[in-house]
């Protein structure tokens, strides 16, 4: 290979920077610390910040609600149960307390809707937003105090040799001079309640004798009407009188089970009749009333020794808007109140009241007045003082409030207003979260620390603890805590905590099994730092982002655990919790699902904030992501 040679000459040289001063050049970005960084970076993420706001609006809920809502969580108060939710005015049709109810009875003589008993027509009448009844009748074959006419269906007990009667209770009397009659109508409809119609027979008995009866219809398959003259077949037998009961008897087979059906029985008597009264309440031309408003201590009942019921009695329907808090809260019926209780009102400066003026004297000087008038009074007649007035008033001053309540989420099976309640018992979980997650994160961390920095035995029998431990059942642990210590919130956060710490220290000591090794952690040790500067100053602080991470969700991990344990009837006693009333409201949530709806969703929140901002702080605490976007 040929040799080549290549001569420099000096001035093939020159020096670029000869002339100019070299320095280190200003950095352009301020000094920063671990922790603006790390807030730099959560902040740039927009789902975290968005949780953490969440978050942050459901603490401060936690904590305000409770404190400045005026209604009381704590006395049952039953008039209150079961309010709609409220926020704007009736009749707007959303958030406004009122509740829709389809195909409800209808009580056509009220013209109302068949409510409870404890809410007067007056109440419901001035409650209603909207009302319309269907225009026919449903036929039902049950007694309904709402029902009108059908038909008395009297049938057999039993496919036996026997016969099942149907009679007054007690006897009534005739005359030959009365003019008494008796008319009856039957129905002929065949295959009720899977019966067959059967034989009858109708007739006055006096006695348990063949000559003790006046048979007014022999044992037949006819279901035309009956008109019978009882007076004239007293004087074709040569009687003037008789004392007896009116009998309607059904013949029983053995092949089927036999009836009757009977529409209406009228008594009736001449100008000369003497217990007229008496006929007419035993007589009846509505079936229905009949069977509803039979009564064993008057004149009127019918004893019966079979099965007695109804057929094609007509009911109405209807559909309706009601206002709750109108229903409760208004204008209340007359009410006694005592003299004490107005006296004390007057001392109180609400009213004044002069009762030897009389009712017209009263006048309400103040909204906490439960009573806006005076109907009466009564006064003794010795001492010549004020026993009682009755009055009419607003309910909701009856009940101590100022004005009428509006309830933001409505009212639970308690009385209680869901919405404070609901961040009431939020606030006991999270208490109860927060202070368990707490106390598992800081022992787990130490505990998994010490198990993965120094390894071997140390490593090994700290594991085979946990896995002895662990092996526990946590229901059967805190059962066991709970049958000993009491159904409180201490027992449940040491039942929690008792095994709750090991998944943190599992986390730990895996997290320091992968960093123990990295040459940084090695340089450090060569340079002579020891145990806790490198656990603390080089291992942890690389470890954290995915503990942290998973002790946020400790909090909401403890929630859910808690209203476990109230499903299972295990829940804190004494206390408001969120778990406690989950299950206790979950059994409405079929008739009332905003008693379930609006705390899941409270719960919902909660957990998905927890998460998003869990992440956003598990990668904002991550020392390998420092200076990054």
């Amino acid at each position: 290979m040929e040799e080549r040679h290549i001569e420099f000459r000096a001035d093939d040289f020159q020096l670029v920077q000869q002339n100019v001063r070299i320095t280190d050049k200003k950095l352009d970005t301020k000094p920063t610390t671990f922790l603006k960084d790390a807030f730099r970076r959560f902040c740039k993420n927009k789902s975290s910040v968005a949780g953490a706001i969440i978050l942050s609006i459901l603490i401060v809920l936690t904590i305000l609600v409770p404190w400045l809502s005026p209604y009381n969580i704590e006395n049952v108060h039953s008039p209150e149960r079961f309010l709609a939710p409220k926020l704007f005015k009736a009749g707007t049709g959303f958030w406004d307390g009122t509740r829709k109810k389809e195909h409800i009875v209808y009580d056509a003589v009220n013209e109302v809707p068949a409510l409870s008993d404890k809410y007067s027509v007056a109440s419901v009448k001035q409650s209603l937003v909207s009302l319309s009844v269907d225009p026919e009748p449903e036929l039902i074959d049950t007694a309904n105090q709402y029902g009108t006419g059908g038909l008395i269906v009297l049938a057999t007990d039993a496919m036996v040799a026997n016969k099942d009667v149907y009679m007054t209770s007690k006897p009534l009397s005739f005359t030959d001079k009365g003019a008494y009659t008796l008319d009856i109508v039957l129905g002929d409809e065949e295959g009720v309640s899977d019966s067959r119609l059967g034989e009858y027979c109708v007739y006055l008995k006096a006695g348990d004798r063949p000559e003790d009866r006046i048979m007014v219809r022999d044992f037949s398959r006819d279901y035309s009407p009956i008109s019978f003259d009882i007076s004239k077949a007293l004087k074709d037998k040569g009687m003037s009188s008789f004392n007896g009961q009116v009998v309607f008897e059904v013949r029983s087979t053995t092949d089927a089970f036999r009836y009757i059906l009977i529409e209406s029985v009228k008594l009736s008597g001449g100008e000369r009749a003497k217990n007229k009264e008496v006929l007419e309440e035993v007589s009846f031309d509505d079936a229905t009333v009949m069977i509803n408003n039979a009564d064993k201590n008057s004149q009127g009942y019918w004893s019966c020794s079979g099965r007695k019921g109804i057929h094609n009695s007509e009911i109405f329907y209807c559909n309706y808007v009601i206002d709750t808090y109108m229903l409760v809260y208004g204008d209340a019926d007359l009410v006694t109140y005592s003299a004490t209780e107005l006296y004390s009102w007057i001392d109180k400066g609400w009213c004044t009241y002069d009762y030897t003026v009389g009712p017209e004297s009263f006048v309400r000087l103040t909204d906490e007045c439960p009573i806006d008038s005076v109907e009466s009074q009564t006064v003794l007649k010795v001492t010549k003082k004020l026993s009682s007035v009755t009055a009419r008033g607003w309910n909701y001053r009856k009940m101590g409030y100022d004005k009428m309540p509006s309830f933001l989420l409505g009212t639970d099976a308690s009385g209680f207003d869901l919405f404070k309640r609901a961040f009431a018992g939020l606030r006991t979980s999270l208490i109860l979260g927060v202070c368990t997650a707490a106390f598992c994160f800081l022992f787990g961390l130490v505990w998994g620390a010490i198990s993965g920095y120094f390894g071997g035995n140390v490593d090994l029998f700290m594991e085979r603890f946990c896995e002895i431990l662990g092996g526990v059942p946590w229901i059967v642990v805190m059962t066991l805590c709970i049958l000993h210590l009491g159904n409180n919130i201490f027992t449940f956060f040491l039942a929690l905590c008792l095994t709750g710490w090991m998944g943190t220290a599992h986390r730990t000591r895996t997290q320091f099994y992968r960093f123990k090794g990295r040459e940084y952690v090695l340089a450090s040790r060569t340079l002579g730092a020891n145990d806790t500067r490198l656990i603390f100053k080089h291992i942890l602080p690389n470890s954290m982002g995915t503990i942290i991470t998973a002790s946020v969700f400790m909090i909401t991990s403890v929630i859910f655990n808690e209203a476990t344990l109230a499903y299972l009837n295990l829940g804190l006693q004494g206390v408001q919790s969120f778990g406690v009333m989950m299950a206790t409201n979950q059994q409405y949530l079929g008739i009332y699902p905003n008693l379930v709806i609006f705390p899941a969703i409270v719960l919902a929140l909660m957990e998905i904030s927890f998460n998003l901002f869990g992440n956003g702080l598990r990668d904002a605490i991550n020392p390998s992501l420092k200076g990054s976007d």
